[in-house]
């Protein structure tokens, strides 16, 4: 068995997760935001060196690279990405993604959206096409307008893409792959068959809008990795918590796929222990991301905003607080606020004396004692205790008329309550009298994990000892798979839908077929769930059920199909009196890839004063004054050592706080249980 390496880049760092035999290694290393194939390469260095290989050694040896980024969330975030020329039905211009409501450039610019005349009608029936003529005038007005990429999205489309689809043929006649001039051709009813139009442009636009430049570097980390001697395909993460090669991803399907990766993760760690309820929160440097599983099913969303657009591609759901330890704090009429904005990797914190010169979560943490200054990612880094002191004190003491140590300590706390309300409110998706538990990870995790939850109502968290590069080792769970969509538009009841939802999936199933050779698989090896999309007949909105494959050939199975549909629509507060409409069919083909399983620790003698390495002076809010407090070495607390707060628990990629009134058990799993007592 060769090694296996999951990478996920955050905003201020890029995490590795790399086993061989059951024998893992954690990395962590600054991101590269100009360039992010960059830290993907370091992040593979710094594991070779981990395990005392080459680079090139370990890449001949290893059998899977899974790779989740966030190029395309930040294409998005920067404005970054490709100039796209809009081509709409008459009517539609105004849907155009043309302005933004916090002021950055647009998706498209104002004058790259044109519109042919076309219709279909709402039966999918193509009323008039569009003229040749016409296609190519306007293709050619955007191309030199500066183009890039041109997105065709008709009303009605999803019926019947027939009219999109002649537009995309005209282009390529008259201008082949092989031209210089010629441009990418994005059609929305290739990203969505579901209803929407807004949803569905948003979708197509956003795709178009990052593909350019994921497909560039991507494609350069795959050739950067054959020049180092790997010969296996590099699989790039997905927010449906799937891998697929390069060539076989969509960009809209990488958006937020480091924190769906963790999602993922937090519940195969609540499976652990049979917990079905449970928020997943991931502090890094520059966000804190949340997400929930409810009876074992992780958070979904069908309809998510991707940075303010609102699409139709279902995608894990994840909620993004710009809180992390890089964020920003600043006094706002009079006021102590704490992000959005982020010193991220460059220039970061103060303390990271890189050139940041403003206060910083990491900044306070580390005057309040919480951070070893000579001990940040096990001594790798050394932080600049005096630039902390100095730029929290000019910007946030003086101003405020407090000491340093009170400013560092209301900047912690302003973060831990903003970001304990926001588990507060996800926790309201829960039936009541469940109480769920936090699955805490992220570098930043460790260090606001207690203080975040007694800000909220959770009391019980657990950290793996993965939790500062969660979103890499949760992709060390993702199998290679891929995900079909085909619209029914059918009564959900045996004779109505039955032979639409065999046809739909024995398209897919051939599709999934093909794809899946691509990836290496035989399709012996494929696994196969179904997903389906309903409503209440003539109403808007869904509700989407996994399924049993083969369901619609038993008629007890179909029943008991229909018993669910109700009952989910019901539960999310849709109303249902008559027949339902089964709107889309989807079909997950997965097949299994090598993953890592958390061993249990041995029952030996454990001696949890032998694990404090040293003592360090931890400013207390409450009492104004610092006190004594041990650091204890994680990797020498075995199974069932108890610890209680106050105390710091150290390794080299994070640090646990453990506060007054609170206890850090081990379990057997090696997970860190956090309670309050």
């Amino acid at each position: 068995m060769g090694y296996t390496i999951d990478i996920d880049t955050g905003g201020t760092f890029t995490d590795g997760f790399l086993v061989r035999d059951g024998d893992a290694r954690t990395v962590k290393v600054p991101t590269t935001p100009h360039d992010l194939t960059i830290c993907f390469l370091e992040c593979i260095a710094a594991g070779a060196k981990a395990y005392g290989v080459s680079t090139e050694d370990l890449l001949y040896d290893t059998d899977i690279i899974r790779f989740s980024n966030t190029i395309g969330t930040n294409s998005i975030i920067q404005r970054d990405g490709a100039k796209i020329g809009l081509i709409v039905s008459g009517g539609m211009e105004e849907l155009a993604p043309t302005e933004d409501a916090e002021g950055k450039s647009p998706l498209v610019a104002p004058d790259m959206v044109l519109s042919l005349t076309e219709e279909t009608d709402a039966a999918g029936n193509v009323v008039k096409a569009p003229r040749d003529g016409e296609i190519l005038m306007a293709a050619q007005a955007l191309i030199d307008r500066g183009a890039r990429g041109l997105v065709v999205s008709f009303a009605n489309s999803e019926l019947n893409p027939a009219n999109e689809q002649l537009v995309r043929k005209v282009i390529k006649r008259e201008y082949p792959r092989d031209y210089l001039g010629s441009v990418s051709v994005f059609l929305s009813s290739d990203i969505s068959t579901r209803a929407g139009k807004t949803e569905r442009l948003n979708s197509a636009v956003l795709n178009a809008y990052i593909h350019s430049k994921l497909a560039r570097l991507l494609y350069k980390a795959g050739e950067d990795l054959r020049q180092r001697h790997y010969r296996k395909t590099l699989f790039i993460g997905h927010n449906n918590a799937s891998v697929a090669r390069v060539a076989k991803t969509r960009a809209i399907n990488t958006y937020n796929s480091g924190p769906a990766a963790g999602l993922l993760g937090a519940r195969e760690i609540g499976a652990l222990y049979g917990i079905n309820n449970l928020i997943s929160t991931d502090m890094g440097g520059t966000s804190f991301d949340i997400g929930y599983v409810k009876d074992g099913q992780a958070s979904y969303a069908l309809e998510p905003d991707v940075e303010g657009f609102p699409c139709n591609l279902p995608m894990m759901s994840i909620l993004a607080l710009g809180t992390g330890g890089g964020s920003i704090a600043h006094i706002e009429d009079g006021e102590l606020k704490v992000g959005p904005q982020s010193a991220g990797a460059l220039p970061g914190p103060a303390c990271f004396n890189l050139g940041g010169s403003k206060p910083t979560v990491t900044d306070a943490n580390l005057i309040l004692g919480v951070l070893d200054p000579d001990f940040f990612l096990g001594g790798s880094m050394k932080l600049d205790v005096v630039k902390a002191r100095d730029v929290i004190g000019r910007t946030i003491a003086e101003p405020l008329g407090i000491s340093v140590e009170e400013a560092a300590w209301r900047i912690k706390q302003t973060v831990d309550r903003a970001m304990g309300a926001a588990i507060s409110k996800v926790a309201e998706n829960f039936d009541d009298g469940v109480e769920p538990v936090v699955v805490a990870y992220g570098g930043a995790g460790g260090l606001h994990a207690c203080d975040i939850a007694a800000a909220s109502s959770v009391r019980k968290i657990i950290m793996t000892p993965f939790s500062a590069v969660s979103s890499a080792y949760s992709s060390s769970l993702m199998d290679a798979g891929h995900l079909y969509y085909r619209r029914a538009g059918v009564t959900l009841s045996p004779d109505a839908a039955g032979e639409t939802i065999d046809r739909a999936v024995e398209a897919m199933w051939q599709e999934a077929v093909k794809d899946m050779r691509g990836e290496g698989f035989d399709e012996s090896e494929l696994s196969t769930e179904l997903q389906l999309f309903v409503r209440p007949a003539g109403g808007d909105r869904e509700t989407m059920i996994a399924v049993e494959a083969g369901f619609y050939k038993d008629a007890a199975g179909f029943d008991d199909v229909i018993t669910r549909a109700i009952q989910a629509l019901q539960d999310d507060g849709i109303s249902v009196d008559g027949d339902i409409e089964l709107t889309t069919v989807a079909l997950m083909a997965q097949a299994e890839v090598p993953h890592y399983r958390l061993p249990e620790l041995p029952e030996i003698a454990n001696d949890v004063e032998a694990a404090v390495k040293s003592k360090r002076q931890l400013y207390s809010g409450q009492s104004g004054d610092y006190v004594d407090c041990p650091i204890y070495d994680r990797d020498r607390l075995g199974r069932d050592a108890v610890i209680a707060g106050p105390g710091l628990v150290e390794s080299e990629k994070t640090t646990i706080l453990v506060p007054e009134g609170w206890k850090m058990t081990v379990d057997k799993f090696n997970n860190a249980i956090l309670e309050e007592v």
